[in-house]
């Protein structure tokens, strides 16, 4: 009786506990949909290595366009590219309170999955405090290095859910 009844509560767990997610990607939040780019960073004269964003956020997708600008070279020199490269990166966000989260991977120029070259590779997982943000401008600041930068919406898109 006593196995039998423990049988039973762990069938009804596992089957309660499981739902099925839909096959459509989510609607994420309404206001950052577009295309948001930094024109400019406050104060890159002094410092070592910066890097600019550009942010494309699409119903729950991200896609964002690193361009770092450095005076030291972390990399082999056929990377270095002179102190100038750019990285591109793709995956999905959610907000909580006043935390934007991404998680994806870093790409290729055409989005495509990157396995190997210069400069980083495998998956991007960074934080962002949202500081402030309005219709068209965002404020954020990064958790790693603490550096806020200002995002201008530059194209505003309407979700439009693919399927998975």
């Amino acid at each position: 009786m006593r196995c039998s009844l423990f049988l039973f509560f762990c069938i009804c767990t596992i089957l309660t506990s499981c739902r099925r997610l839909p096959d459509i990607q989510g609607k994420g939040d309404a206001s950052l949909q577009g295309l948001w780019k930094q024109d400019s960073v406050d104060n890159s004269t002094p410092l070592l290595s910066y890097t600019r964003y550009e942010f494309k956020f699409t119903c729950d997708s991200f896609y964002v366009d690193l361009t770092t600008h450095s005076k030291v070279n972390y990399y082999e020199d056929s990377c270095f590219n002179k102190g100038i490269w750019r990285e591109y990166a793709k995956g999905v966000y959610q907000i909580t309170s006043d935390t934007i989260f991404l998680l994806g991977t870093y790409t290729k120029a055409n989005y495509k999955q990157k396995i190997s070259g210069c400069y980083n590779i495998g998956q991007y997982i960074k934080k962002f405090k949202l500081l402030s943000r309005d219709s068209t401008r965002l404020v954020m600041e990064s958790t790693e290095n603490q550096r806020a930068f200002e995002l201008v919406l530059k194209q505003k898109i309407t979700c439009v859910q693919q399927p998975l």
